[in-house]
């Protein structure tokens, strides 16, 4: 489902499915440079994507979050573990 309403607008789960192929493309090293730059495009824009329904979905649970009896929220702390 959509997360603005519209059926032909792809979901996030669908959005990062497509990224994910567009990274196996170019890891895979067998496309043109043409070809390369035309999925990376697509990747990129896939990416902005993402993070725009990415952002929809914060601002949606911060609304119902505060219209359920005025809890402030905060963003979280950033992960200090993160395996690097």
């Amino acid at each position: 489902m959509a997360a603005s309403g519209d059926p032909a607008e792809p979901g996030f789960d669908a959005v990062l499915a497509r990224l994910r192929e567009v990274v196996e493309r170019l890891e895979g090293g067998n496309l043109s440079l043409e070809d390369s730059l035309r999925v990376y495009e697509e990747g990129v824009g896939l990416a902005r994507k993402g993070h725009e329904l990415l952002d929809r979905a914060e601002k949606r649970v911060e609304l119902l979050v505060s219209s359920a009896g005025g809890v402030t929220t905060a963003p979280m702390p950033p992960d200090e573990d993160n395996g690097s």
